[in-house]
């Protein structure tokens, strides 16, 4: 059984694509949108209306609490069972959204480079970039030959990942490849783009429906409430239009701001992504 990848920029149309392909392939759309998971802001994450909803099966649309948090790992995890469901009943899945890191989580697997780590950072930091270039010379001689060594955070970077794994970084990252270059021949999925212009516009009409449709009255419902969806782009500047700090001129505006800044990174991180076809619309 099949999954398609439905992907691209907020705004860009990626709900009725979607709808399109799960009605030609008797398919079942799957969120891939972080906001959208959660109940309570479907204004705000504009979530799927009814209508769509009853156009084809919905997972994993307002499945979590607002006081609930959740992360690209368990993303995963949700959605790899619901996946194995839907394919168990002889159809297609169409994984739609616009969180690329998710996205990746589901496609890929998690990076084998190890997070950060605070302390040795900070151990790191404070010591030279001649001191650190020379224990990567050490460590990983051939990540060092390639490194900008003239970079302090590049430089550090690798050292600490050589650190914390106990491996050189260049085999991790040669054996990443290897599993990426395999497991994209196999993926199929399309990136949506319009050009900035007509983006433009239609971040704009969304955000302006968006306010009309409700969306104030269901932040200001939700005061006191915190966790992994008050960071949706609108939660801030809504909560300062409640607050009396702006009008609503201005909190359209800052919304439409904040999303065009949030459509252009998408746009960045899913033209890394070279499995994916692009689609002009």
């Amino acid at each position: 059984m099949a999954t398609v990848y439905v992907c691209g920029a907020t705004a860009v149309g990626k709900t009725s694509h979607a709808l399109d392909l799960a009605r030609g392939a008797a398919g079942e759309i799957v969120n891939g949108d972080a906001f959208q998971l959660f109940r309570g802001i479907e204004i705000l994450s504009a979530a799927p209306s009814a209508e769509e909803m009853a156009a084809a099966p919905h997972h994993l649309f307002g499945v979590l609490g607002l006081e609930e948090s959740c992360d690209a790992g368990r993303y995963s995890e949700m959605v790899g069972k619901v996946i194995s469901d839907i394919h168990s009943r002889g159809k297609t899945a169409v994984v739609v959204g616009g969180s690329g890191l998710y996205l990746k989580f589901l496609t890929h697997g998690p990076s084998p480079l190890p997070r950060g780590d605070r302390v040795l950072r900070d151990e790191l930091d404070a010591r030279s970039l001649e001191e650190l270039f020379a224990e990567l010379e050490k460590l990983d001689p051939a990540e060092a030959a390639k490194v900008d060594r003239n970079n302090p955070r590049y430089v550090s970077r690798a050292l600490e990942i050589c650190l914390l794994s106990g491996k050189k970084v260049s085999e991790l990252r040669d054996g990443w490849e290897q599993k990426t270059r395999s497991l994209e021949s196999k993926l199929n999925g399309v990136w949506l783009i319009r050009s900035r212009e007509d983006l433009h516009r239609r971040i704009a009409l969304r955000t302006e429906k968006m306010l009309a449709d409700g969306a104030v009255k269901e932040v200001a419902a939700l005061q006191g409430v915190s966790g992994s969806w008050d960071k949706a782009i609108g939660v801030k500047e809504i909560r300062r239009l409640i607050a009396g700090e702006i009008d609503r001129a201005e909190c359209t505006e800052l919304i439409i701001a904040a999303t065009r800044q949030y459509a252009k990174r998408q746009e960045t991180w899913f033209r890394r992504e070279k499995w994916l076809k692009r689609v002009e619309l």
